[in-house]
């Protein structure tokens, strides 16, 4: 079992195509593979396990997918995704590990560690979910080291690539105050950030408005572009916006969100004694909150 922690990440993207150098990584000693399972990750003390083709030796022929990810630290590094054939007792045993949700480990994972599991993980994903076409109807083939599949239907050849969707994520604010929401399903007392998919024809900022309208209905002014965040649960990436409100009512949509309250920075940073808590700061979200809760957050738009 080989672990990096502090390595860094290329994809290798030029590599994607060239089908004898896949062939040959496939086959050498020192190349990793990232075992997934049912989009798990397979972990032990805390960070994901990599396997080298000797340790894995005939299993690769039983996995569903394998997919090229790139070098980690200069090793080639490919996605194994296990399906129905390879049972994770298998991996497990070789490995002692066992599969963990990704997203409980992203606050403790190194950038490069982080961007390559969650590449892993979205991928594999959609392969599972993408074995047909959606033109025509008949199996689609992996290409491009599994970054595309193409439709087996000669009359129809269509090509069909990973989909990544736009998530706006705002929070609001008004003074020394920001406004919180809650969806069901959430852990009791978990408040967060607003956020809601962008609309097709739809621009970032239109999509903020309309998202904070329709949830809450406070209608947003100035806008200020915060930072994203790949969000691989399944295909998303959050674009994190600091909005200023230029109406302070509350009017929750309850099929949007369970509730939704104004928050001081005073109770943000003593949020266990006023009944609520908000995301880890891994999550943008949670980073947002935080700035704003310290007062570092640029408060130009205020």
């Amino acid at each position: 079992m080989t672990s990096a922690p502090t390595l860094t990440f290329d994809r290798a993207a030029e590599q994607r195509n060239d089908l004898a150098f896949l062939e040959a990584q496939l086959d050498a000693p020192s190349t990793l593979f990232l075992p997934l399972w049912e989009g798990q990750v397979f972990t032990r003390k805390g960070e994901p396990v990599l396997l080298t083709q000797p340790q894995l030796g005939r299993s690769l022929d039983d996995a569903a997918e394998i997919v090229w990810l790139g070098r980690l630290g200069g090793s080639a590094c490919f996605a194994l995704d296990l399906g129905e054939r390879l049972p994770p007792d298998r991996i497990a045993a070789l490995s002692g590990s066992a599969p963990s949700e990704l997203r409980a480990l992203l606050a403790q994972l190194p950038p490069g560690l982080a961007e390559l599991t969650m590449l892993a993980r979205a991928l594999v994903l959609w392969h599972a979910r993408h074995r047909f076409c959606s033109v025509c109807g008949h199996p689609s083939r992996p290409r491009q080291g599994g970054h595309q599949r193409v439709c087996s239907q000669q009359e129809c050849h269509a090509e069909h690539f990973p989909r990544t969707d736009p998530c706006v994520l705002v929070l609001i604010v008004d003074g020394d105050r920001c406004l919180l929401g809650r969806s069901r399903g959430w852990p009791e007392g978990m408040y967060s950030a607003l956020a809601g998919f962008v609309e097709p024809g739809e621009s970032l900022e239109a999509a903020v408005g309309r998202e904070v309208m329709e949830e809450v209905g406070v209608e947003v002014g100035a806008l200020r572009y915060a930072g994203s965040q790949p969000w691989p649960f399944p295909a998303s990436l959050m674009v994190g916006f600091v909005a200023q409100a230029r109406t302070h009512e509350i009017r929750v949509d309850e099929h949007e969100l369970e509730a939704a309250r104004w928050v001081t920075r005073e109770q943000l940073q003593r949020s266990s004694e006023h009944g609520f808590f908000v995301p880890p700061r891994y999550a943008i979200a949670g980073q947002l909150i935080a700035a704003f809760a310290d007062g570092t957050l640029d408060s130009s738009l205020a």
